[in-house]
């Protein structure tokens, strides 16, 4: 897919469950998103699970694995880097998104951690919207769930 310009980017931080990546390199397929995962990963990129999840799409993701968050940032900025997360208040439909803009996820177990939310080139914190009382959202639909309203604010670049 050399000369596709993606119009976004998703930034997955310390990801633990590789279905969960598998399926999200499946969506940067459809989307024509790009898929930075920062190191440490939960599992080895060659798994069985992620590679069902992601089927022959893998081939069609562009996927890049990053030593760390700090790595990927060097990589990615400057660029918006939007934050998702419960502690937020700023729901992920409020924003205005532009091409290049990161869409940063934390680990499945926990989310991202306070010194990360904190980082000063943490654009924006926002939220998706959920009934009381529930935790968390699947990774893989969380990001499918942003990408998709962020990819429709930009006109679905790309897509037939």
């Amino acid at each position: 897919m050399a000369g596709v310009t993606r119009p976004l980017r998703i930034l997955f931080c310390t990801p633990q469950i590789p279905n969960n990546t598998g399926s999200t390199m499946r969506l940067a397929a459809v989307t024509g998103a790009e898929l930075h995962l920062a190191r440490p990963l939960g599992f080895d990129m060659d798994d069985t699970k992620l590679r069902r999840a992601g089927l022959d799409y893998r081939d069609d993701a562009a996927t890049f694995v990053h030593d760390s968050l700090d790595a990927a940032y060097a990589a990615l900025l400057p660029a918006r880097v939007f934050a998702f997360t419960v502690r937020a208040e700023a729901a992920y439909t409020d924003i205005a998104y532009q091409p290049g803009d990161v869409l940063l996820f934390g680990p499945e177990d926990h989310g991202l951690a306070p010194e990360d939310l904190d980082d000063p080139r943490v654009t924006e914190r926002v939220r998706i919207p959920m009934r009381a009382g529930m935790r968390s959202l699947n990774l893989a639909s969380a990001a499918a769930v942003a990408v998709y309203e962020a990819w429709r604010q930009l006109g679905h670049v790309g897509a037939r």
